[in-house]
């Protein structure tokens, strides 16, 4: 093997397209720009949205609603998986909740849902519980505290 048998794979090399030399090459006259106007010059590329100065679209159709930054967003955690994991008479708080996976974060804070059964007396702390989980902790003999 020599040197000069080496070359390069096939497709990995390409010619540089060369513009607006004369109308043989292919890319003469308007260099592959097509006919008159802004999209032809020099500087004639122009932001995405533009629309040749008309009243762009995202300014022609009105706002529409709001963000509310004062939101609660609450993480829910159904009474039903509270009773499969925990014993009785246990005490259950966001942070505990978070070890356990039953949340993954504490964003606006916990709910506590009312899906599923409550067998055992448990003690439940959250920021926040449905009529329905209220009704099930306590009927089955718990206890809820709003922190």
């Amino acid at each position: 093997m020599d040197l000069r048998d080496i070359v390069p794979t096939a497709g990995s090399r390409k010619k540089e397209k060369i513009l607006g030399r004369g109308r043989s090459s292919g890319h003469g006259k308007t260099s592959t720009r097509g006919m008159n106007g802004q999209g032809s010059r020099k500087s004639g590329n122009v932001r995405p949205g533009f629309e040749g100065g008309q009243m762009p679209i995202y300014r022609r159709l009105p706002k529409r609603g709001f963000k509310n930054f004062n939101q609660k967003i609450y993480v829910g955690v159904n009474v039903g998986k509270l009773n499969d994991i925990f014993d009785e008479k246990s005490e259950i708080s966001p942070e505990i909740l978070i070890k356990k996976g039953l949340a993954k974060k504490i964003q606006g804070g916990i709910k506590i849902l009312g899906d599923g059964m409550v067998t055992k007396p448990l003690v439940v702390k959250a920021h926040a519980f449905s009529a329905m989980a209220k009704q099930k902790i306590e009927a089955a003999g718990g206890k809820i505290e709003v922190i």
